[in-house]
């Protein structure tokens, strides 16, 4: 199985510096950090650890739950999988992530409401992003569209 890659050049300190991290693997760019717009309300422009978990947990959940619903029978049509991760105050010091939520949203064929939360609450506990993610609680809001 592959590995892949991302690569972060920071410069400074924790408060006056900055970086950017290359997702090396696919070459698709490189992305300004930093810590005092991670922890701010407003990115303004740059990304953070908490968004890249985001963007892994929820292009995975989605794989995933493609492949549950087709072995609960179904066939899926769209999924829109949204993940918000959190960050705060660590009450051991420092910082943690404080949870994640994820909604999702499914045109499905061949499975009722009921067989497509159980797929999903299933990709929420069996995703490999959500089994490396086991020490942060994680939320599932799971639907299917009309």
């Amino acid at each position: 199985m592959p590995t892949r890659t991302a690569k972060t050049a920071w410069t400074g300190g924790l408060q006056d510096g900055s970086g950017q991290v290359e997702l090396a693997s696919s070459g698709l760019g490189s992305f300004d950090v930093s810590f005092p717009k991670r922890i701010a309300d407003a990115a303004d422009g740059t990304t953070s650890p908490e968004e890249l978990i985001a963007a892994a947990h929820s292009s995975c959940f989605a794989m995933a739950l493609s492949g549950g619903i087709a072995a609960a029978g179904g066939t899926p049509q769209s999924l829109s999988v949204t993940a918000d991760v959190s960050i705060g105050p660590d009450p051991a010091g420092g910082l943690r992530l404080t949870g994640i939520k994820l909604t999702v949203r499914g045109k499905v064929d061949g499975l009722d409401a009921a067989g497509f939360a159980k797929a999903a609450e299933e990709t929420k506990v069996g995703c490999p992003v959500s089994k490396a993610l086991t020490g942060v609680e994680i939320t599932l809001d799971a639907a299917l569209e009309s």
